[in-house]
């Protein structure tokens, strides 16, 4: 089992920034892939950005590609992403999910443990 806690979300006006944080706890000793999902009300979850054990490799969904940055600090078994110049339909409650088998996916059914969700609110 793997927990993991999201942090960072909050209220910020358009062309902002905001970092989120997952920190995952427990089996943290298996390698896994880390994807960045969101979900607007009314809408399905999406995949955002997604990075591997190493941190070598990164992958984004089109919305977010040059604006959006995915890392990860082993040492400290959290990811991060960093959110700069925000929109307004970047407003989403944003989960981070971990999966040990299928690598860099936007598959959300192929990741085995999700956290709770951070808000993030993006006004103009």
């Amino acid at each position: 089992q793997v927990q993991l806690v999201e942090s960072g979300g909050g209220l910020v006006q358009a062309g902002g920034s905001l970092r989120l944080s997952c920190a995952a706890s427990g089996r943290t000793s298996s390698t896994y892939t880390t994807g960045w999902f969101r979900q607007a009300p009314g809408k399905e979850r999406e995949f955002v950005a997604g990075i591997t054990w190493s941190g070598a490799v990164t992958y984004y969904s089109d919305s977010v590609k040059g604006r959006f940055a995915i890392s990860r600090d082993s040492a400290k078994n959290t990811a991060y992403l960093q959110m700069n110049i925000l929109k307004p339909e970047d407003t989403a409650l944003y989960y981070c999910a971990v999966n040990r088998a299928f690598g860099l996916t936007r598959t959300s059914s192929l990741y085995d443990f999700w956290g709770q969700g951070t808000q993030v609110t993006v006004f103009s």
